[in-house]
């Protein structure tokens, strides 16, 4: 499977970093399976960190890993999925670990619901109503340095700023 991760410069060698903030699936490597959310991604990077917008994209060997590593799999936003992604980006998960986490994509618009929903101007129904109406993209989230074993550098190429 093809797999991607936008970035500020190619990315030949993964690795798992400690981020600034909290994200969806805490600590870890992020990919999609659509090109165009990595491109997108790419440009919110240098937006906020410089460099140039960068693609790297990968061969993942996912039969593999399911059948060697703990995957959590969401297959929608639904409420598991509502609980983990807040429980992360709010830093106070303390449930189970895994290897590789694949699900939708709460992105920073998408937040927007998390933080009205924090802020106690929506209840968890309109929330999740509200999230199952957007178009959410997928990431695969490599949470340690064994998952990212099973992935393979393929390519990189810079993307154009504006377009």
């Amino acid at each position: 499977m093809l797999i991607y991760h936008g970035s500020y410069a190619a990315i030949e060698k993964p690795e798992i970093r400690i981020p600034n903030r909290h994200h969806d699936f805490g600590v870890g490597f992020y990919t999609t399976t659509n090109e165009e959310q990595a491109i997108k991604y790419s440009k919110i990077v240098v937006y906020r960190e410089g460099g140039v917008p960068t693609v790297s994209s990968y061969e993942f060997d996912y039969e593999q890993a399911r059948k060697e590593l703990k995957i959590k799999v969401f297959d929608s936003p639904n409420e598991e999925w509502f609980d983990f992604v807040c429980d992360r980006r709010m830093g106070r998960y303390k449930g189970e670990e895994y290897d590789i986490i694949y699900g939708p994509v709460a992105n920073d618009q998408v937040y927007l619901c998390f933080a009205g929903f924090l802020a106690g101007a929506s209840t968890r129904e309109e929330t999740l109503k509200k999230l199952n109406n957007n178009r959410l993209y997928n990431q695969f989230t490599f949470c340690n340095e064994r998952a990212l074993t099973y992935i393979r550098f393929v390519s990189s190429v810079e993307v154009n700023h504006h377009g």
